[in-house]
């Protein structure tokens, strides 16, 4: 049981999201066709994986012990994972989980440094930092809650992997990371729909709380115009093979879940398909584009 709990609060389908990013980073690389060591890359997946599952742990510790989960209705996208409300007795376990993923993320990232220079700490301490202040603190401001998780897992994911990789930053990496940046700031906008009344309950300031939903459609529908406009200029311009234009494609996905905001608002989570298409919105554009790179 305490095994099963402790695997409930890595949100394992959440996790998908990383090695999309890690790919999307790594595609420029592998466009130049430059050397890279295999091992750097599967050490770039460690550090990466290990952090997504630090905050996911450290996210569903601290909403149970705020008591958070237990006033959110649980669905597939939103209001935590449920397992430590059913087995409180492991939160102190998911705790130490937690510790010990960001203390495996940050001996990773000090080998990396140590192998490549001190251009990597930057991103690293963004990170480690994005990782401890998450929950506590980063949710207690609309803006800051509105582009942290893009901020990781857009740029320092895909701006780090060809760093580490080649030793130096990628143009092209900066440019395409902007696409995950403003899809995964969407994907964690529209979760918090149903969980305004829950989150504003134990004093978080998410963007939804503070400027309502009809506001927060607006981002998402600037955010969605933005990563989509961005990969049609890049193709455009020449910045990314023509092959690129198959990225536009989920932005379907991306206009069915805007439509299902506006129409469903904050009871978004009673109609999980407008939900689930923009989680596969997010996984699927980034996927799309490095795999256009690539190839391109």
């Amino acid at each position: 049981m305490s095994l099963k709990t402790v695997l409930q609060t890595f949100r394992p389908s959440f996790l998908v999201l990383t090695p999309v990013c890690v790919f999307l980073g790594l595609s420029t690389v592998l466009s130049t066709q430059a050397p890279i060591s295999h091992v750097m890359v599967l050490l770039v997946f460690i550090g990466a994986i290990f952090a997504h599952i630090s905050v996911n742990t450290l996210n569903e510790y601290f909403d149970f012990k705020s008591g958070l989960d237990l006033t959110t209705n649980k669905t597939p996208f939103s209001g935590g994972s449920g397992a430590l409300p059913n087995a409180p007795e492991v939160a102190g376990l998911v705790l130490k989980v937690g510790l010990l993923s960001l203390m495996i993320t940050i001996i990773v990232g000090v080998y990396l440094i140590i192998e490549r220079g001190l251009q990597i700490l930057p991103i690293g301490l963004i990170g480690v930092m994005l990782i401890i202040t998450y929950t506590q603190w980063i949710n207690r401001s609309p803006w800051l809650c509105l582009i942290a998780p893009g901020l990781g897992f857009g740029v320092l994911m895909v701006v780090g992997t060809p760093l580490v990789l080649t030793g130096s930053y990628s143009p092209l990496a900066w440019l395409v990371s902007l696409v995950p940046f403003f899809l995964v700031n969407n994907l964690l906008l529209l979760n918090q729909y149903p969980d305004i009344h829950a989150d504003a309950c134990v004093g978080r300031k998410t963007f939804p709380i503070v400027f309502g939903v009809k506001k927060s459609n607006l981002m998402y529908a600037g955010f969605m115009l933005a990563a989509y406009t961005l990969i049609l200029l890049s193709v455009l311009n020449g910045y990314i093979p023509t092959l690129g234009l198959v990225a536009l494609v989920p932005m379907v996905l991306s206009l069915f879940a805007l439509y299902g905001a506006v129409k469903h608002a904050e009871k978004i989570a009673e109609a999980p398909q407008y939900m689930a298409a923009n989680v596969a919105a997010t996984l699927l554009t980034p996927f799309l584009l490095g795999v256009a790179i690539v190839n391109g």
